[in-house]
């Protein structure tokens, strides 16, 4: 069974023939068929009420708000109907000229995250990341020249040297380890928020390092912990900006903490019962990440025993 996390169900095919034929983006985007995701300074356009959704415009909705759809990046395919996402960041866009009482609204996607549909949810963090990589990659990291957009958005080519720049995905391992009847759980020196918020301990991908390596690494430098028995759990799209969090599990070998005061505020053991009542709401000891973080499962998969 698919163990989807928030962000995680995007059902669009990608379109990797499609991206090949030009014409096919132009006409696709053109057409009647095209189904357009609107952002606003990285806020995504919904619609609001019992349930939340995505407001999908068409191209005649867009000619009526005098939008141009030119820099839509194509995002894939669904039911023959073809989905794009089109930032409108300094158009005259707003909420009210739809008419239904205030029910659309631009809201920031880790919101977005937690009131759509997981499918939905996967499209925003898609149309997010790419979005914000095509906001910073405008130039040539070789040249210097302006570089344009080809195969839909998948690509930034530039015309001076011909070099191709591809979105960028940043891989982050994320890990409960644990001793038995205990787990380790830290704070992130720039992200603590309250002295008893904890998660998982989480850390980049370095260059020519395996997953395996990374999670040692990680934990070592954060905790002074030596482990063993790493195994995956699942993963997570997370589009702050354009990251790949990888879960997983490892049992410890070593006990003592020693922490890195650098990069973290505080790493403890935290008993079973401890995130138990965490996870039930009683939080005057501990507080951990909601459901919305790939953390909140890791956590909540050691306390049920489901780690593999």
């Amino acid at each position: 069974m698919t163990n989807y996390h928030v962000f995680s169900g995007n059902p669009l095919s990608r379109g990797e023939t499609e991206r090949r034929d030009e014409k096919w983006i132009v006409d696709a985007s053109t057409g009647d068929r095209a189904s357009f995701v609107i952002m606003r300074d990285l806020e995504v356009f919904v619609l609001s009420g019992d349930e939340y959704e995505l407001v999908l415009l068409n191209n005649r909705d867009l000619k009526e708000l005098e939008i141009a759809n030119a820099n839509a990046l194509f995002l894939g395919t669904l039911d023959s109907r073809a989905y794009f996402v089109l930032d409108v960041s300094g158009e005259s866009l707003l909420e009210t000229e739809f008419g239904d009482e205030n029910r659309r609204q631009f809201l920031d996607v880790r919101t977005a995250g937690g009131v759509l549909s997981w499918e939905q949810s996967g499209i925003v963090a898609q149309a997010k990341s790419q979005i914000d990589w095509h906001r910073k990659n405008r130039y040539c990291s070789v040249c210097g020249r302006q570089t344009v957009i080809v195969r839909g958005g998948q690509v930034r080519r530039c015309d001076g040297c011909d070099s191709m720049n591809y979105p960028r995905v940043d891989p982050v391992i994320i890990t409960v380890v644990s001793d038995g009847e205990r787990c380790l759980l830290g704070q992130s020196r720039g992200r603590a928020t309250s002295s008893n918020r904890f998660s998982a301990l989480a850390g980049f991908v370095d260059q020519g390092e395996s997953i395996e390596e990374a999670v040692a690494r990680e934990v070592m430098e954060e905790a002074g912990i030596e482990i063993t028995n790493i195994r995956y759990h699942s993963s997570q799209p997370w589009p702050f900006p354009y990251s790949l969090m990888i879960g997983c599990h490892a049992d410890a070998v070593t006990t003592d903490i020693t922490i890195d005061d650098e990069e973290m505020a505080d790493v403890r053991w935290f008993t079973r019962d401890d995130v138990i009542e965490s996870l039930g709401g009683v939080t005057d000891g501990l507080t951990l990440p909601g459901p919305l973080a790939i953390a909140h499962h890791l956590i909540k998969s050691w306390a049920e025993n489901q780690t593999g």
